[in-house]
């Protein structure tokens, strides 16, 4: 289960790598379903749900403004994470525009009314937090992690920045440069990556999610400032937007805090939703690569359902991710790595993506094997995926490895209220985190290979190899 995302900083802070998620290319992951109400008139406390090894209660609240709030109590360290997220990413942009969203975050750290250029950071900082922020296809988070009396000052720091955000030429100048330097390191130098976004722009030929979450360069430099203003008007309003908050507080005080900060704010028309027009793939696309880089590579990206429609087979795909590259006797790694030694690495991934999605599996090969052999080693698996059932103890393994891959993301407050929101974007409900243990649970073999058979077959997928160029003079 991994989204791409795009974070702006790593704050090196011994609290912010202890409390809050791992910054990286894999984001926020999923779950829940929806036990508890909103309810305008207060705070309901939802009844502890028990699912498998899941069990803790969450405080709900829907301003009348239509913001989200979630609260999680968790008095087991004086810590407390707030997590903003925003119903906006790659996805919700227009072609000439692309990497707007991504370009925003950037511009949200860039002063306001009351906190001017670089003093969002230094307040936050200064009472002993640190934040960090990331863009994706689907949705734009920002979190800060701090001691509980430090609450006021975060929401106060938030609400400037929703209320009076600067936009102006020079910022949106300044931005922009910094945004076309992450974009050269993370794609243009970068051989993988370059790698990845062609896969990106092959296997879609309609949908936003073809283009990169970083932009195109030509849309980078033609984003205006009244784009920007447009763009923030329609897509951080309240009403688009979930705030979870976990770490030792207490609600009712918490929500008091909040309502004040937020509830001033007023709702906007919603978004036009998203253009999800991509036409069915009937038959296999290839591209090539060539940049300079050190070895080969190949990736393969087939069409899957996305989270929102999915349902159960988002579930076995999830496992199946887990099957072929979840570890060292994982089928892959002991195929293309150490059996055989074709791939360096190899890595499956089952891309969480509210529309209809992908799910890429990306190898180095070593040096002088041939690309076409190694395709061919990850094609023979998956292909084996699709006519052998997996055998109970095999698929047992994947099933434990994965919920305690959740149950680690569960370990902190900031870990409970990254999930909650994650949950709430891609299944559309926060408590359907709870349901993930059971939706695993009930995946059979049969699934394993229905799933396999539907979606991993040639007529399906796109194939872009890298191949290795001399630099430029």
């Amino acid at each position: 289960m991994s989204s791409l995302a795009i974070w702006r900083r790593v704050v090196p802070l011994a609290m912010l790598l202890a409390a809050a998620p791992a910054a990286g290319v894999a984001e926020p992951d999923p779950s829940g379903r929806s036990a508890a109400r909103a309810n305008d008139a207060g705070p309901k406390n939802a009844p502890a749900v028990t699912a498998g090894d899941l069990r803790f209660p969450i405080t709900r609240e829907r301003l009348p403004n239509g913001l989200e709030i979630l609260i999680v109590e968790d008095h087991a360290v004086p810590v407390v994470t707030l997590y903003s997220f925003f119903r906006v990413g790659s996805r919700n942009e227009r072609s000439g525009r692309t990497g707007i969203s991504h370009l925003f975050e950037h511009l949200m750290f860039n002063g306001a009314k009351r906190f001017g250029p670089g003093e969002f950071d230094r307040a936050l900082e200064s009472r002993g937090g640190a934040g960090n922020a990331f863009t994706s296809e689907d949705v734009t988070g920002y979190y800060e992690v701090f001691p509980p009396d430090a609450l006021p000052l975060v929401v106060d720091l938030e609400v400037d920045r929703l209320t009076g955000l600067t936009l102006t030429e020079d910022s949106l100048r300044s931005e922009r440069e910094v945004v076309k330097e992450e974009r050269r390191g993370r794609i243009d130098d970068d051989p993988m990556g370059a790698l990845q976004e062609l896969l990106g722009a092959t296997a879609y030929v309609a949908h936003p999610y073809g283009w990169p979450v970083v932009g195109w360069p030509a849309d980078l430099e033609a984003i205006t400032v009244e784009d920007c203003r447009e763009y923030f008007r329609i897509h951080y309003a309240p009403n688009n937007a979930l705030l979870v908050l976990a770490g030792d507080v207490d609600p009712r005080s918490a929500l008091a805090v909040l309502h004040r900060g937020y509830g001033s704010i007023p709702a906007q028309p919603p978004a036009l939703p998203a253009v999800a027009n991509e036409p069915e793939q009937a038959g296999e696309r290839r591209a090539v690569l060539r940049r300079p880089a050190q070895l080969p590579a190949v990736a393969l990206a087939f069409h899957v359902p996305g989270t929102a429609t999915g349902g159960a087979e988002v579930f076995a795909l999830d496992l199946i991710q887990t099957i072929l590259t979840g570890g060292e006797s994982s089928r892959l790694e002991r195929a293309v790595v150490r059996d055989k030694p074709l791939a360096t690495s190899v890595v499956a991934s089952n891309v969480y993506r509210v529309d209809p999605s992908l799910f890429i599996v990306q190898a180095e090969a070593r040096p002088g094997v041939p690309l076409a052999d190694l395709e061919r080693g990850i094609a023979a698996e998956i292909e084996r995926l699709a006519k052998e059932p997996v055998p109970d103890r095999e698929l047992a393994k994947a099933k434990n490895q994965t919920r305690m891959d959740l149950l680690r993301k569960l370990k902190t407050s900031a870990g409970k209220a990254e999930q909650l929101g994650m949950a709430a974007i891609y299944f559309g409900a926060p408590e359907k985190l709870f349901d993930l243990p059971q939706a695993f649970d009930a995946v059979t073999a049969e699934n394993i290979r229905d799933a396999a058979a539907r979606w991993l077959v040639p007529d399906n997928r796109s194939v872009v190899h890298l191949v290795p160029a001399e630099p430029e003079p």
